[in-house]
């Protein structure tokens, strides 16, 4: 055997060693500070996703495996996908030439195209990946003005097909389930009922509450708390999930904020942020497209406003773009070159950045600043552990720092750079009186974190 192909095999065997390492500690619930999500020895786990809704439906086998190892190559550690799709998901067979139901009836799978589904979620175990497993898109449910349908849930054949996949994959540790798809249940409907009975369906099937960790992801509701306005007493429901809409510099932050204080105590994150080359605000004559700096500041200020992790999106990924078919709202790349959009490259660095310093301690507090209430465009958010801080200014706008806010005599200031994940000192200063901080750079584009340490905890450098 030559060198190269030993090197190849040794570089092969580590990947895949690291890769299933996540999964040693157990599969995920929540913490007992209900604020984060950890694994069942009490492991930290840091929620960066991706939506990859049309992953199941359209990818093949090998696509499927290129678009894994790509995302665990760049950090991602959850993938959103969807078994009963938007596109059609019905009607409109996978690449194996397979429809997920036999009639369109929730109680009768077709066994040859959840084969595939259960080849992407041991392939995503190996790259280390969570699969945030969305049973149905939710105009299976309720159609509204958009989406294929057709509608073919009541509860009682969700709970029978919420028992189906659940048995299916109730020994697989990398499943997180997400009910909902993109629909906010209807004021005098049945909806509430429907999801419900599939969560039901899937705690009975899998074991017990304790054995499936369940959200529900929604439709934009402003500050209205996210999917617990309508769940968050609902003993199935474990953590909350918000859709901010596709628009530039919207206040998720506060949404954020709305259910980090509601009760009983959930963790909550942003689950469809502005997704990167997606059109603003749908209106790409008037507003082009969205920008890597779009997706880094929501990813920044809403895991600083106290969500326990984060989802990234592109909009040629999500819908899984390419020459087999139309794009949806506008011209797109190939969803194999938008692997690569810096954004999502990007994003390695707020993983970095979190799990630098200890997970679970941090909470949001904005009185660590005197700039407490900017407008979106320029925010400046902050949040902080024991002994540590990070403050993100949007457009590297100064700000000044209340003392006393963390542990220790002396702070060690550090500029942490977004788009790069590189640092450079910002000095050493007495925590005893306001000090302010002007970033590296400012305007569109030059956001910034500044890091704060009791130099006497002698952290590792970023």
């Amino acid at each position: 055997m030559k060198k190269n192909q030993i090197l190849g095999l040794f570089l092969l065997w580590q990947s895949l060693a690291m890769a299933q390492q996540p999964f040693t500690h157990g599969r995920l619930k929540v913490s007992e500070n209900k604020r984060y999500l950890v694994h069942q020895n009490g492991t930290p786990f840091f929620w960066l996703g991706d939506t990859a809704w049309e992953l199941f439906h359209r990818l093949n086998r090998e696509e499927a495996d290129q678009y894994l190892k790509k995302r665990a190559e760049q950090g991602f550690t959850v993938v959103q996908a969807v078994a009963l799709a938007e596109f059609d998901g019905l009607k409109e067979p996978n690449s194996y030439g397979e429809t997920p139901l036999v009639g369109n009836d929730p109680t009768k799978p077709n066994e040859a195209y959840f084969k595939h589904v259960d080849y992407i979620v041991d392939k995503a175990a190996q790259y280390g990946i969570v699969i945030a497993f969305l049973p149905t898109w939710g105009d299976k449910l309720f159609k509204s003005t958009w989406g294929q349908g057709p509608e073919i849930f009541n509860p009682t054949n969700a709970r029978v097909y919420g028992r189906y996949v659940g048995d299916r994959y109730k020994n697989r540790e990398n499943i997180v389930w997400v009910l909902g798809g993109d629909r906010n249940p209807r004021e005098g409907s049945q909806d509430v009922a429907v999801w419900r009975a599939m969560a039901e369906g899937i705690q009975e099937a899998v074991g017990g509450a304790d054995k499936a960790l369940i959200s529900y992801h929604p439709q934009p509701n402003g500050m209205d708390g996210g999917s617990s306005k309508w769940f968050n007493n609902e003993p199935w429901f474990d953590f909350t999930m918000h859709q901010n809409g596709h628009c530039r510099f919207t206040p998720a932050y506060d949404h954020i904020t709305v259910s980090y204080n509601t009760t009983p105590i959930r963790p909550t994150m942003d689950a469809e942020p502005i997704y990167e080359d997606h059109p603003v605000c749908f209106n790409v004559k008037d507003l082009g497209t969205s920008n890597a700096y779009d997706v880094r500041v929501f990813a920044y200020l809403d895991l600083f406003a106290g969500a326990h992790g984060h989802t990234y999106g592109c909009h040629d990924i999500w819908q899984m773009y390419s020459s087999k078919r139309p794009a949806v709202n506008g011209p797109h790349i190939y969803w194999s070159e938008a692997l690569d959009l810096p954004g999502a490259n990007q994003m390695r660095h707020v993983r970095k950045l979190l799990t630098a310093r200890p997970l679970l301690d941090r909470v949001p507090d904005q009185s660590l600043v005197v700039e407490t209430n900017l407008a979106a465009a320029e925010r400046v958010q902050a949040t902080r552990g024991n002994d540590f801080a990070f403050i993100y200014s949007a457009t590297g706008k100064p700000f000044t720092v209340n003392p006393g806010k963390i542990t220790g005599k002396t702070v060690t200031a550090t500029w942490f750079d977004p788009r790069t994940g590189k640092t450079q000192s910002a000095g050493t200063y007495a925590n005893q009186q306001p000090q302010q901080f002007t970033p590296p750079s400012k305007g569109y584009g030059h956001d910034w974190v500044l890091v704060l340490d009791d130099a006497s905890k002698n952290y590792a450098a970023l």
